[in-house]
């Protein structure tokens, strides 16, 4: 089995319950400029950043001056939530469980600090996360490989030397412009089928799922040396 030492691991949809408020932040924010977007379609934006986000829902040519207002609206009905966002299933175990195995745990995140601040704060685990990147960091998010790339300096890693966890699409397209192997799981609302089609390694249903699993990952056992 080819494993690594770096695990760089995507936040919202990965490793905290937050893709829906996420999807339900921006339909909301859209509607109060008035740009009707379905809520599915919204979903499947969700993974990807505000900069990317618009020109795919709204398209490149569209009138731009009101996205900083919808992004902050978005931002700003998003926040309202924090109070009730949830680690998912495992999540903190998983880090702990590849920091144990020696590998160097990098948060991949294009979040704000204050929004990453509350993030942790929830996921419990700082104890084992040796670094972060955060919207500061790149200057264009997924599925561009900025952020990837960004985490990859944090940690000091080689992209064949390291794996992406993440849940979206556009986490799996990222990886793979960045040159990075990843690990995907369905807690984000892809699909399977989705995800590997996109080029994921492989998938699980969480990350509950990929730490019973652990000992037969591309997360498995730390890269000799």
């Amino acid at each position: 089995m080819t494993t690594t030492a770096t695990a760089l691991f995507d936040v919202d949809g990965t490793l905290l319950d937050t893709s829906y408020f996420h999807a339900l932040a921006w339909w909301e924010a859209l509607r109060q400029y008035d740009r009707t977007v379905p809520a599915a379609r919204v979903h499947r934006a969700v993974g990807m950043g505000a900069d990317q986000l618009l020109d795919h829902l709204l398209g490149r040519d569209r009138d731009r001056d009101d996205d900083e207002a919808i992004t902050a609206a978005h931002d700003a009905l998003y926040a309202a939530r924090w109070p009730v966002i949830t680690a998912l299933p495992g999540a903190a175990d998983l880090l702990r469980a590849c920091a144990g195995r020696g590998h160097r745990i990098v948060l991949a995140s294009s979040a704000s600090e204050r929004e990453l601040t509350a993030l942790r704060r929830v996921l419990d685990a700082d104890d084992v996360i040796a670094d972060a990147t955060t919207a500061d960091d790149v200057a264009a998010t997924k599925p561009a490989p900025d952020l990837v790339r960004a985490a990859l300096d944090r940690a000091g890693a080689e992209p064949a030397d390291a794996v992406f966890i993440g849940d979206t699409v556009w986490d799996v397209v990222a990886a793979g412009r960045a040159g990075v192997r990843c690990v995907a799981v369905e807690s984000g609302g892809f699909s399977a089928q989705e995800l590997l089609g996109a080029g994921a390694a492989e998938v699980h249903r969480d990350t509950a799922e990929l730490l019973a699993d652990l000992d037969r990952s591309l997360l498995g056992r730390p890269r000799p040396g």
